[in-house]
């Protein structure tokens, strides 16, 4: 979608700061939006601190302006003033009923955003009193430098809210595409089947992984093959999100065995150290 103006909110929360949390806060930090990272303890806020930090300072020396800041705490609570709270906890249905159902409880007014790739905005927003103020917000890793991000339309969710959820993605500079709360939206539907596709040429031995990512990179133009962009988003993650669009959408996205085994094996891709390649 083009076109579309909007504004960001003044202040914004994130809820976790892993490495689409903490890209999350590094986009609205850049684009003028005061941000509340949460994190779950003293530790892991040093770190989603350093991980910030560290993202802003190489944007900078790239020759950004950081319009606005972050801060990242523990306290939820600190979450009261924000109009917008986007939760980005791992793809786990019951945590993430916890992290909306606490985020309403700290911000009885903000719009809520869950960085879902896969699981149903309904199905999240059941926990909250109010489901119209929950739509879902898909960034793209890395999120710094990723220009789409996917707004997902509940079914409860308000048209008011859709509306504004396209503007804000406008203000970080961002192409915002809009669809509908069905497994696997549009992005991670299609993505995995790509990449599940070329599990199964790699466990024949049609070819080796760079052969096949080089097919769909000169051949169509990808700016990463399959394999390698599931060694960036992990293979952990890929393989829930395929057993889930398995349980939804049937047989045609069974994971195949290469991807359990690997996941089995400790093999998760960029984060550590090994997947389909080495890193």
């Amino acid at each position: 979608m083009t076109g579309i103006e909007g504004s960001l909110p003044e202040t914004v929360g994130v809820y976790g700061g892993g490495r689409m949390g903490g890209g999350i806060a590094h986009a609205f930090a850049v684009a003028g939006a005061e941000v509340v990272v949460i994190e779950t303890d003293d530790s892991s806020a040093a770190a989603a601190r350093d991980r910030i930090d560290a993202t802003l300072a190489k944007a900078v020396g790239k020759g950004a302006t950081v319009l606005g800041s972050f801060e990242v705490v523990t306290d939820p609570d600190a979450l009261a003033s924000c109009a917008l709270v986007i939760e980005a906890v791992p793809e786990l249905i019951d945590l993430k009923h916890q992290v909306l159902a606490r985020i309403a409880r700290a911000s009885p007014q903000a719009a809520i955003g869950s960085n879902t790739s896969s699981l149903s905005i309904d199905e999240l927003a059941g926990g909250v009193p109010d489901p119209g103020r929950v739509i879902g917000l898909h960034f793209f890793n890395p999120v710094p430098v990723s220009d789409l991000v996917e707004i997902v339309v509940g079914p409860r969710t308000t048209p008011e809210l859709v509306t504004r959820a396209q503007g804000w993605v406008a203000a970080l500079g961002k192409t915002a595409v809009t669809v509908t709360d069905s497994p696997g939206f549009a992005s991670s539907r299609l993505g995995v089947a790509i990449a599940l596709e070329a599990m199964r040429m790699l466990e024949e031995g049609v070819a080796t992984a760079a052969d096949i990512d080089t097919a769909m990179t000169l051949g169509y133009r990808h700016p990463l093959g399959p394999l390698k962009t599931t060694d960036i988003v992990g293979l952990d993650v890929r393989l829930a999100i395929a057993e889930h669009l398995e349980r939804e959408l049937g047989p045609r996205f069974a994971p195949p065995q290469v991807l359990r085994d690997k996941v089995a094996a400790g093999d998760l891709g960029r984060k550590s150290g090994q997947g389909f390649y080495p890193w």
